[in-house]
């Protein structure tokens, strides 16, 4: 990898305390949030797994819950970062291509679907930053 020379006050902001918590705190949101709705109301959530086709339904919706939250905790934690990262892009890929079928859409739908896929794509780009990031991977200050 090579050397890069990062400014000052970028090197402050990354070095301050907590910020590398707070980033994967905001990154894991996503996942928290949902996480903690489809435990709360988990009839929601198997009828959404079973409308994706995903049978038993409440299987399905356990290891999602189990999934989201459970990587989400080793996401934030600096040991298991990249296990937690590697359990969410893995999730976020396959929930990504089994809920957002761009190519199976026509006009706008299309866009939207298109939109979100690879927004998602981004997701799964900024956990695996993360992990390198937290595990010494990243830019030398």
């Amino acid at each position: 990898m090579h050397d890069v020379t990062v400014p000052r006050a970028i090197a402050q902001v990354l070095a301050a305390p907590g910020a590398d918590f707070i980033t994967r705190l905001a990154l894991a949101s996503p996942f928290l949030i949902s996480g903690v709705v489809k435990l709360v109301d988990f009839g929601g959530a198997t009828g959404e797994v079973a409308g994706l086709g995903l049978q038993p339904a409440a299987l399905f919706a356990t290891s999602i819950i189990i999934t989201q939250l459970g990587g989400s905790v080793l996401f934030l934690t600096r040991r298991f970062c990249w296990l937690g990262a590697g359990i969410l892009a893995a999730f976020t890929a396959l929930a990504t291509l089994l809920a957002h079928p761009f190519w199976a859409f026509e006009g706008l739908d299309r866009g939207r679907q298109t939109a979100t896929f690879f927004e998602h794509v981004a997701i799964v780009g900024g956990l695996a930053a993360s992990a390198l990031l937290v595990n010494g991977a990243g830019p030398r200050r």
